[in-house]
């Protein structure tokens, strides 16, 4: 009986071996990504000033082949060399061999990225490719290039932060988010303390495209209901506009704390006022000479330090060489960038 068996099993197995045997494998069809073709690799690019705002640079791309015919579009980016596009800035997209970028675009996206004015530079570039089927996108060789940026203030995309605590005004050109990567997600530092802790997020410095969250979910809804927190602080406001949701991270209180305070290092000084004309935290307050620092919630996780105005995570106690009462304001901007305030009075 086990002889027979195992001559079945072997019998059996003749055809499926035959017809492993035969079988094809899907032919695989290649594809080619676009690539930038004029300005070549190697080539250099100095941005002017003057005019930059109305002045385009049109970047010349190589046909994308996805080996199927449909409407392709072709996307320039553009980030920092080593940097493997981790956080690729989208310059311009056309559904031609040609892609128009402005100039002030390009030069404020290249010293978001921490590259100085006046100073050539290289720069990495490839070609996002995609098809109007289900097909994955496609990338390009990079190109690198040599850009000089001219020295200018980087504007940075923002969303507004209409709210009763700023009274409801979408005008308010301090209370807003910053798009620092310039990728359609922002973020920035919200100041609640008072009223209905309610508020929105705009588009613009209006209330045409406003979004709020219709079920608490983390998810924007054009004209939705009010986003709201429940105690008075300082939020960490993160929406990225793209995929439509947000978060809020959790609740910091602000405070001084240092031998020039009246609660000494061990207890903060609380920062309860704010300044919704200029987006700050102010508190008056007599101090002692000594130093101090900006701390939040009561403990060190949070801390900045620094001098002359200007502030850093954890830095330098701030000196106090003359007693007295004073008015200390605390603002956050874009990048992380904080300062502070310190006015005798």
């Amino acid at each position: 009986m086990k002889v027979a068996r195992r001559l079945s099993w072997v019998v059996a197995a003749i055809p499926m071996l035959w017809a492993c045997d035969n079988y094809e494998m899907p032919p695989v069809i290649p594809q080619t990504g676009a690539q930038l073709t004029d300005p070549a690799g190697g080539s250099s690019l100095v941005l002017e000033k003057e005019g930059a705002e109305e002045a385009v640079i049109s970047f010349t791309v190589s046909a994308a082949d996805f080996g199927t015919s449909g409407e392709i579009t072709n996307t320039l980016q553009m980030d920092l060399p080593g940097a493997n596009f981790a956080a690729p800035v989208n310059l311009g997209e056309s559904k031609t061999n040609l892609i128009d970028v402005n100039v002030a675009e390009l030069n404020e996206a290249i010293l978001a990225k921490g590259l100085p004015a006046e100073v050539a530079a290289n720069v990495e570039f490839r070609v996002r490719s995609s098809i109007n089927l289900p097909l994955s996108p496609i990338f390009g060789e990079t190109t690198t290039l040599s850009v000089t940026p001219y020295d200018a203030t980087t504007t940075f995309p923002v969303m507004y932060v209409p709210g009763d605590y700023q009274g409801w005004d979408p005008a308010n050109e301090m209370t807003v988010l910053y798009s620092e990567n310039f990728d359609n997600k922002f973020k920035g530092f919200v100041h609640i303390i008072g009223g209905s802790r309610e508020f929105k997020v705009n588009e613009t410095n209006s209330w045409e495209i406003n979004y709020g969250d219709d079920g608490a979910d983390g998810t924007l809804e054009r004209d939705g209901q009010n986003l709201k927190v429940s105690a008075d602080g300082t939020y960490e406001l993160n929406v990225d506009l793209t995929a439509k949701t947000y978060t809020i991270g959790p609740v910091r209180r602000w405070g001084i704390v240092g031998d020039a305070t009246a609660g000494g290092w061990d207890t903060d000084t609380p920062m309860n006022v704010f300044d919704k004309a200029t987006n700050q935290l102010k508190i008056t307050a007599d101090l002692k000479v000594g130093a101090f620092k900006f701390r939040a919630n009561n403990n060190w996780d949070f801390n900045y330090g620094g001098s002359n105005g200007e502030l850093n995570a954890g830095g330098d106690n701030i000196q106090i060489s003359e007693a007295g009462n004073y008015t200390i304001t605390l603002y956050f901007g874009p990048e992380g960038v904080a300062s502070y305030t310190l006015t005798k009075n």
